[in-house]
């Protein structure tokens, strides 16, 4: 079956790419699936299609025939200066754009290649960013050459039929989605233009504030002060091991003289434990319950960057990144195929020609699990429904189809999107969960088991399943059934406070907030990472003390850029002008006014905290003997000397004394994918690492320094580094010897580490 539809698939590219190469059509196609085909003139002129990335150019260079000549602009070539705030405020804020620095030359070339073309196809990306680029083309090529025609063609997805659908039917540029990225684009340097000077003058030379990035700090900030402000309380779990013949089975106990058992501690478990470890066990109630699970919809773009954070453990950053190789074209075998529809949505709606392939597919393969009619999925509030949801944009291609033509990322990531969207057209899961009561006493101890009864959209699922798809067992008994007490698991637990944003619970956030827009929930994350606002720790963000100083400046003396509500306010502000319903200068005036007079004001009132962040230490210039300073720079904080500028020594911050040779332990990263970790300044005549951070504690037991771990039984806690000592300082104290430990032995590798 698989070779089968392997071949189908290369058959039916196939036949597209030699429609376009021939510039003729297959029987099955009309005349509006053609691609326009260029005039023959004297000069033999073509088409010119503009794109923005040259992977994306590289795929539709092949689905085109020889009438056309596919260029890559790099994104946008023309754009407001860096070195300038560059708005016209008197005058309706005016934009003042020019051609980026070092892109003159691709423009030039770009609008020789109009200037020879009989027409310009504009195919940047269907969204506001991609209208501007194609608005700014279309004016600098203008410029040069009125005689040239310049239409604008837009997709949801790389391959040969949405391609040629989009040369056939070209449109106009959006003026109102231009009009939206340029107030979002004067709104943003507005804030970040008058901010950044701000803290400059009162914080620290090189900092900057962005308008939604100031947002989600705040939350990460914010995030954190209830983590640290929550005390854990300590309670217990009695579970029991019961015998029934041969079988065996552990309940936990639910409830105790007819109440929730309340188990503050160990002495309240002991005193239950006593009074039911000789009593007769009976099976006293049994309950069925059948559920069914609806599959879920096709991917958005917050949902994918969720689900890829969580399963996968991708940064949103990465997820983006996989996901724009995946859409602008991938190598299959002969043929070069856009694998996903564009990944930048907020929308659920699937076209109905996927909605009938997939149909097809599910029939042939599953066809009990293919429902009467196509599932539909409601759209949220807030969607603008502008593309469809990610899906594949050929079934046929599975992940198993494709695997020897992907790397690893990208086949995990497509295999998700594949089965989601696969499942999302299946029969709901129906399951059974059977709850056994057991009574102990004045106990009840409870276990429960779910069975499948059908697996439904589950067949589809396999990067994607988790336990629950596969059920988990349980007893079969009967009511009166007496039951054999074997052995007690009493167990101590610590409520846990909130937990700290995830990149995939921040982009959860913003979105359910309104902050931000599918293109833009990678970027803020990555934005306060640059800044070293927030760090990364297992995936965790955790503003630095920086950020959080920024954050509470903010907070106080400009709370409406940091409030959420009107962040949101001001996005929903810019869906109006994409709408028409609004004029753009008149929502930029209403906010600059007031917030420019703010700015002014908290110039002349706050004090300076420069030099705030700095800290003298015992520390001492190897060079010139000069006390260090230990100073916060781009990547976290280091030591520095006082000399500066006549001497510019500088060295990573000791974090503990080696175990091994009594040197400093240090930050240290990896040179490809730049992870850090923890090695001695000796290396390499010391050959200690560590990759759990320490922390300014030594451990009681045995004189080692102590590190920050992180594991599901304990969450974030404290632990000795030394492999040999069972110190363990967390929640539960000190016990639990034989908590895995990684060993002080490990080397790293020369080439691996800088």
């Amino acid at each position: 079956m698989a070779v089968k539809s392997r071949k189908t698939a290369e058959t039916k590219e196939n036949e597209v790419f030699d429609t376009h190469a021939t510039q003729t059509t297959t029987p099955q196609e009309t005349a509006a699936e053609k691609p326009p085909a260029a005039k023959k003139t004297k000069t033999d002129k073509k088409i010119l299609v503009i794109v923005e990335s040259p992977a994306k150019a590289k795929t539709i260079e092949k689905y085109l025939g020889p009438s056309y000549i596919v260029k890559a602009s790099m994104g946008h070539l023309i754009d407001l200066p860096k070195s300038r705030m560059a708005i016209d405020v008197i005058h309706d804020f005016e934009p003042e754009y020019i051609t980026v620095r070092g892109r003159a030359k691709l423009l030039k070339e770009l609008q020789g290649d109009a200037k020879r073309s009989d027409t310009v196809l504009l195919a940047s990306d269907n969204d506001r960013e991609g209208e501007a680029i194609a608005w700014h083309l279309k004016n600098a090529i203008t410029a040069k050459t009125a005689q040239v025609l310049i239409q604008r063609i837009a997709f949801n997805e790389i391959t040969p039929m949405a391609i040629k659908d989009a040369v056939a039917h070209p449109c106009m540029i959006d003026e109102a989605k231009v009009n939206a990225q340029k107030a979002r684009r004067v709104l943003d340097r507005l804030v970040g233009y008058n901010l950044s000077p701000l803290l400059w003058k009162k914080v620290k030379n090189g900092l900057s504030a962005g308008r939604v990035q100031s947002v989600a700090l705040r939350l990460i900030c914010e995030r954190e002060k209830e983590v640290e402000s929550f005390i854990p309380e300590e309670y217990w779990t009695l579970e029991a091991d019961f015998m029934v013949g041969k079988a065996h089975f552990t309940a936990q106990l639910v409830s105790w003289q007819g109440n929730k058992p309340e188990l503050r501690n160990e002495a309240a478990v002991k005193a239950i434990i006593d009074q039911i470890a000789a009593v007769a066990c009976v099976v006293s109630d049994i309950r069925e319950t059948d559920k069914t699970v609806k599959s879920r919809p096709p991917f958005t773009t917050s949902q994918l960057q969720q689900t890829a954070a969580n399963r996968l453990g991708f940064t949103s950053k990465k997820t983006m990144q996989v996901a724009q190789q995946l859409y602008e074209g991938v190598n299959i075998g002969s043929a070069r195929v856009g694998l996903i529809t564009y990944m930048r949505t907020d929308s659920v709606r699937i076209s109905q020609v996927a909605l009938n392939e997939v149909r097809t597919w599910i029939g042939e393969h599953y066809p009990a699990e293919l429902p009467e009619k196509a599932v539909e999925y409601v759209l949220g509030k807030k969607a603008q429904d502008a593309h469809e949801a990610i899906r594949p944009t050929y079934i046929i291609y599975t992940p198993d189809e494709v695997k020897d033509h992907l790397s690893k990322d990208q086949l995990r990531l497509y295999t998700i999107i594949w089965e989601r969207f696969v499942a999302s057209q299946m029969n709901p899961v129906k399951t059974k969960t059977v709850s056994t009561d057991i009574k102990a006493g004045a106990g009840i101890f409870r276990i429960a088991g779910t069975r499948i009864i059908e697996k439904g959209f589950y067949k589809v699922m396999k990067l994607l399943a988790t336990k629950e798809d596969k059920g988990n067992p349980y007893p079969v008994l009967k009511i009166g059934d007496p039951v054999q007490m074997d052995k007690f698991y009493p167990e101590q637990h610590f409520t846990q406070g909130p937990a700290r944003y995830t990149d995939a619970s921040i982009v959860k956030t913003l979105e359910e907030k309104g902050i931000g827009r599918p293109s833009t929930y990678a970027p803020i994350i990555s934005v306060l990472l640059d800044r070293y606002y927030v760090t990364r720790s297992s995936r965790q963000l955790i503003p630095t003390l920086l950020g959080r100083l920024i954050c509470d400046m903010l907070v106080e003396y400009f709370p409406h850029v940091v409030d959420t509500t009107f962040t949101a306010s001001m996005e929903s502000k810019l869906d109006a002008v994409e709408e028409s319903q609004l004029r753009w200068p008149d929502m930029i005036r209403e906010f600059y006014d007031p917030f420019k007079d703010q700015v002014e004001e908290v110039g002349k009132t706050l004090e300076s905290f420069k030099g705030s962040l700095d800290e003298m230490t015992d520390y001492h210039c190897e060079k010139c003997g000069r006390p260090l300073v230990k100073k916060l720079g781009r990547f976290g904080y280091f030591l520095a000397c006082t000399g500066f500028p006549e001497c510019r020594n500088t060295r990573s911050i000791p974090l503990a004394k080696c175990p091994k040779c009594e040197g400093d332990i240090v930050a240290r990263r990896t040179r490809g994918r730049g992870k850090e970790f923890y090695g001695c300044t000796n290396y390499p005549e010391c050959d200690f690492i560590s990759h759990f951070k320490p922390i300014n504690e030594t451990c009681p037991k045995c004189g080692y320094f102590m590190v920050e771990k992180d594991d599901k039984k304990n969450g974030f806690h404290k632990a000795c580094i030394n492999p040999k000592c069972d110190y363990l300082h967390s929640p539960d104290d000190e016990g639990l010897a034989g908590t895995e430990q990684r060993s002080i032995e490990q080397v790293a590798l020369i080439e691996d580490v800088e």
